[in-house]
């Protein structure tokens, strides 16, 4: 447990802040400018709004691209076993992924407001304290091949390596340290995903999760 703990230390400095928001629901009118009772449909942030149609509530959204895999050919039960874990890892990691893609928008984006870099550091340190506490009982739960996998899926989202996103908000020195000790248990925060290369079966999983496929 503790070295699997270790593995994920440096992964930890670039989970920065966010805002939790409580969760709120509106109330738009639909109909504003027709006789008899309101038509209203409740909404939740992040939810889509909604126009009448022959008095009909239609909700109106972005469709994103829907991607068909052709199915995979298993030369034999290991490989079928292989792709079934990776299902699972992906499952439980890009998530994750997610949330830091998000936090290191976010953070970027706040630290523009503050006045100095004293200011920007003891941020940092405060959140730095706040989220050790917060991801460490998950990090701890993970194994080594999906510590590896979350570095990779912090690329896919970031389209930077983990190396990259340490150095760019702690300094070279923290970079090259947190990357040294990962290296201990074979692991480097300068890895890349590649999902045209040898990362071209998890991008598959990962779009398939997205589509809510598996």
């Amino acid at each position: 447990m503790k070295r699997r703990f270790l593995i994920f230390m440096a992964l930890f400095h670039v989970l920065l802040p966010f805002t939790v928001k409580a969760q709120e629901y509106y109330a738009v009118n639909l109909n504003p400018d027709r006789s008899g009772p309101v038509s209203t449909i409740f909404l939740m942030p992040n939810v889509y709004p909604a126009v009448i149609l022959e008095g009909d509530t239609v909700a109106c959204m972005w469709l994103t691209d829907f991607i068909k895999y052709s199915p995979l050919t298993f030369r034999n039960t290991k490989e079928k076993a292989a792709y079934s874990k990776l299902i699972r890892d992906v499952k439980k990691t890009l998530p994750y992924a997610k949330d830091i893609a998000g936090i290191i928008t976010e953070t970027y984006e706040y630290m523009e407001t503050l006045p100095d870099d004293k200011a920007r550091q003891n941020h940092l340190n405060k959140m730095e304290k706040y989220l050790m506490d917060e991801y460490t009982p998950k990090m701890k739960k993970l194994t080594k091949s999906q510590g590896q996998l979350l570095m990779k899926l912090v690329d896919r989202e970031t389209n930077s390596s983990s190396y990259h996103i340490i150095d760019a908000f702690m300094g070279s020195l923290k970079a090259w340290g947190y990357n040294l000790f990962a290296g201990m248990f074979g692991n480097s925060l300068k890895t890349r995903y590649n999902p045209y290369g040898e990362d071209r079966v998890t991008e598959r999983v990962c779009v398939l999760v997205e589509q809510g496929a598996v």
